[in-house]
């Protein structure tokens, strides 16, 4: 269901969120009322990252959208961003998608134009999970680099 690789889709992306602290599929893709929409992928992708603060405020779902400048949800600049063409990824800490195997928390970002999360560390299930959906799992060479990850450039 995705376009074939052009070998292009990994330069100059934007950050779209740098999670703050823990960072569970339940914060990746929360569980409740979106599971009405079970089936539905592009209904279900409206509480992506919902969960999850952003450093740059301590605050969830609100991140700023590096087009306009202005804050909104993590999903909604993530449709932007996938209407505009811009490509993203997301940063988070240590043990990323720990919990439940839920397939969503890798689904929805690569349906909402992500191409890579970069952290610490993964949990393994879901780091398999990102992979069985296209999107690559990178870890920084020195853990302290998620420090330098700046959403301010």
């Amino acid at each position: 269901p995705f376009d074939k690789w052009d070998g292009k889709d990994l330069t100059d992306l934007t950050v779209l969120i740098k999670v703050k602290g823990k960072c569970t599929t339940d914060h990746i893709s929360a569980a409740g009322p979106w599971l009405k929409y079970r089936g539905h992928l592009d209904n279900i992708s409206n509480n992506m990252f919902i969960g999850a603060t952003n450093i740059e405020n301590n605050e969830m779902n609100k991140i700023k959208n590096q087009l306009t400048g202005e804050w909104a949800g993590v999903p909604d600049v993530a449709r932007v961003y996938k209407s505009k063409g811009v490509k993203w990824v997301a940063v988070g800490d240590e043990n990323y998608g720990e919990g439940s195997s839920r397939e969503h928390a890798a689904l929805e970002p690569r349906h909402l134009g992500g191409r890579a999360i970069i952290v610490k560390s993964f949990a393994r299930i879901h780091e398999t999970n990102l992979k069985k959906q296209g999107l690559l799992p990178l870890t920084f060479a020195n853990p302290a680099d998620y420090d330098k990850v700046n959403l301010n450039v």
